[in-house]
């Protein structure tokens, strides 16, 4: 896959993470090309005539009363480049520095920047040849200090990743052929500013947080169908009386699902209802699924919005730069926070469906899963991982966004926080998918005390054999940390996804 910038504005969730996640090469339209020429003609233009404009001709912040002559543009953007990059901390994963570095360059692309082509093509040539600068993860309120760090490094400071090793910034440029910038007017202020952290930052979290919902369904569905649950909670005459299209959609999930499972099939009159955590799942993923795809379309366009300050209009041949606050990140930072808060509650009904798989009173199976408990603890402790997990998550979950610490001297009076809005989202749709492995062992686990006359479906079948692959049926007690990894990654992966749907087809 190749993804190409600006041959339409339209870059996705699925396009950030390629490139981001998987080194999808990265290449510029035509349009792209022209539209970054034409401002920085604008730039070249206005810089020669002195004009008065923000952060090219004036100071940062509270400084903007400060004029800065011709002569001394240049030495301003190295000097906001070298101040700013204040992040501090373990650096981020390579693929969140590549996700931020792909969203510098859509946001400059735009055409309302005024940077040079040869300074977006370095990053570009940077991204398609595995260079990754050195960036702390903590201390950013939603733009500048991290996006510092990339810039710092394509000045030829700090350090950059190269071929597995971190190597001086100056030196791992050179080693791949390319060379570090100098900075001209506008284009350090251009690469530092904008919401291009917590958008890259949150898109990657979101795509992860919708892969995970659809896996939970399928978790969800192999827990109601082991615990002998009732499909007709989940009946579709039922869900249209709800105006939620999810909600329909994920029972419409577990039906298909469990459609030809003779174990659902055979038990639909076992229990006059369900509890909660089995009962309630159309409606919780459902709700969980409108959040989160409000938060696709919201971070979407964010994407695809020039969120840098000023920016640079064109008017005929000429045209003004225009100071405003497009860098905000509260877009991002609501709909990130608002679907970390839906992936804890998907996670909190995940634990209480593996309370009701190991506890023998309600699952009608040995305690814990496992023969001769007592003598084995079996699946006992996982669940107080669960229980240590969500309870991080639902620190996790308290917004962001709503807190206010300002800064630049007042000038900076109100700050979206968006940063680490998007920065713990992170942390939390990764707990989550351990919370969905270690339900996923239970189901697992429980299946070899399913009584012989009765048979699991297709679907749930090509996950069981997918997880017999590589971690054995719990006889006695064994060691369980590897074997909850592994389930995470094919969760992580999408394996379990991937296998399901090429057995009964797409999931809604």
């Amino acid at each position: 896959m190749i993804v190409e910038l600006g041959k339409n504005s339209h870059l996705t969730l699925d396009d950030l993470v390629a490139v981001a996640r998987h080194s999808s090469p990265v290449i510029f339209s035509e349009n792209y090309i022209n539209r970054v020429q034409a401002s920085r003609k604008l730039v070249e233009k206005w810089s020669e005539e002195e004009r008065v404009m923000y952060g090219i001709t004036t100071g940062f912040g509270v400084l903007c009363t400060e004029a800065i002559s011709k002569e001394d543009t240049v030495e301003l953007q190295r000097n906001i480049v070298l101040t700013h990059a204040t992040s501090v901390g373990e650096p981020m994963p390579e693929e969140e520095v590549r996700a931020i570095m792909l969203m510098i360059l859509q946001n400059t692309g735009l055409g309302y920047s005024g940077v040079r082509l040869e300074t977006l093509e370095l990053i570009r040539q940077c991204l398609n040849l595995g260079l990754t600068p050195f960036v702390p993860r903590d201390g950013s309120v939603g733009y500048l200090s991290v996006e510092g760090h990339i810039a710092v490094s394509l000045i030829g400071e700090e350090k950059i990743k190269f071929q597995g090793e971190w190597l001086d910034a100056r030196v791992a440029l050179e080693q791949a052929g390319l060379q570090p910038l100098i900075l001209a007017t506008k284009e350090g202020l251009a690469l530092l500013n904008g919401a291009t952290s917590p958008t890259a930052l949150a898109a990657l979290s979101l795509y992860d947080m919708l892969r995970a919902v659809k896996s939970a369904d399928i978790i969800a569905s192999m827990s109601l169908e082991v615990l002998k649950g009732t499909l007709r909670a989940f009946d579709e005459k039922v869900m249209n009386l709800k105006r939620h299209t999810q909600q329909s959609e994920t029972a419409a999930n577990i039906r298909k699902i469990l459609a030809d499972s003779n174990i659902a099939q055979s038990h639909i009159d076992h229990r006059l209802q369900d509890a909660l955590s089995l009962r309630a799942i159309a409606q919780l993923h459902g709700a969980v699924k409108k959040t989160l795809a409000d938060a696709k379309l919201t971070i979407e366009n964010e994407m695809n919005s020039c969120s840098d300050n000023p920016v640079i209009m064109p008017d005929g041949d000429d045209g003004y730069a225009m100071s405003s606050c497009n860098c905000d990140a509260a877009y991002v930072g609501l709909e990130i926070d608002s679907a970390s808060i839906a992936t804890t509650m998907l996670a909190k009904m995940s634990e209480r469906r593996n309370v009701r798989l190991i506890d023998g009173n309600l699952s009608g199976y040995p305690w814990f899963l496992v023969k001769k408990p007592g003598l084995n603890s079996g699946l006992m402790i996982p669940q107080y991982t669960q229980a240590g997990l969500l309870n991080e998550m639902k620190m996790l979950s308290m917004p962001a966004v709503v807190d206010n610490i300002s800064t630049c001297g007042g000038q900076e009076d109100y700050v979206s926080m968006g940063y680490n809005a998007a920065k713990k989202a992170a942390s939390i749709v990764s707990k989550l998918e351990y919370i969905l492995a270690i339900e996923l062992l239970s189901v697992y686990q429980a299946h070899q005390f399913m009584e012989k006359e009765y048979t699991a479906g297709s679907a749930t079948q090509v996950v069981l054999n997918e997880i017999q692959k590589t971690v054995p049926v719990m006889d006695n007690d064994m060691y369980l940390y590897p074997h909850i990894m592994t389930i995470k990654d094919l969760i992580h992966h999408g394996v379990i996804l991937d296998a399901v749907e090429a057995k009964i087809g797409k999931l809604a």
